[in-house]
């Protein structure tokens, strides 16, 4: 098939888009809790009859039943608090049971590999589980390029993709969704967890089958 000057060689299949809105969801809903015109937005979801599906749902309906400010503290207790918080979500901590250790020192080598930098005014270290769901939300978009000296870029093949996850999110992400699930203090992030959880078992089964 050719192309015309109208069409992108880079547009993405349909089910990619979906993964990277995904990976862009949660790493919005870890990074900050949500107002109250997200919740809005999350209430108003529709899932399917899929397990990830039902997570979905069960998002939404927490959604719709949440109070913004609840959210926000109890966004706080589980993440910031300040005598410590509830979960650490960070691979360095998940990997080593410290921060700032070899994990952290490993993302920064592939980051400079796609030109990915911490933005201005971020305190949290770049291993923090939102900024690796948004490098892997652009990866899957082209929103990064690997520089491999040939001037191409778009979004990184499917090997790529899974070299990335398998070293910085498929080898702790899960058990991180696991604690924030039976955390004390969570209820409306429990259903965050829950979607977390089960995609990432859609994505491991897909990367299984790819490789």
């Amino acid at each position: 098939m050719s192309l015309t000057g109208d069409e992108d060689p880079h547009a993405l299949a349909a089910e990619d888009r979906m993964r990277a809105q995904v990976y862009a969801l949660l790493a919005r809903l870890l990074a900050a809790a949500p107002d109250g015109d997200f919740l809005s937005a999350l209430g108003a979801m529709r899932g399917n009859d899929s397990p990830f599906g039902a997570a979905i749902e069960r998002l939404a309906a927490a959604a719709r039943a949440a109070d913004p400010a609840a959210v926000a503290d109890e966004f706080a207790v589980l993440f910031v608090g300040v005598a410590g918080s509830e979960r650490t979500p960070y691979a360095s901590y998940y990997l080593t049971g410290f921060l700032n250790e070899k994990p952290l020192a490993e993302l920064r080598d592939d980051m400079a590999r796609f030109g990915i930098a911490r933005a201005d005014g971020v305190t949290e270290s770049e291993d923090h589980i939102a900024s690796l769901f948004e490098m892997m939300s652009g990866l899957i978009t082209g929103a990064f390029a690997e520089d491999d000296g040939d001037g191409e870029d778009g979004p990184l093949d499917i090997a790529g993709q899974k070299a990335f996850y398998d070293r910085h999110i498929g080898s702790w992400a899960g058990r991180f969704f696991a604690d924030l699930e039976t955390s004390p203090s969570a209820g409306f992030y429990r259903a965050v967890a829950g979607v977390g959880q089960c995609f990432l078992a859609v994505e491991a089964q897909a990367f299984d089958l790819a490789a």
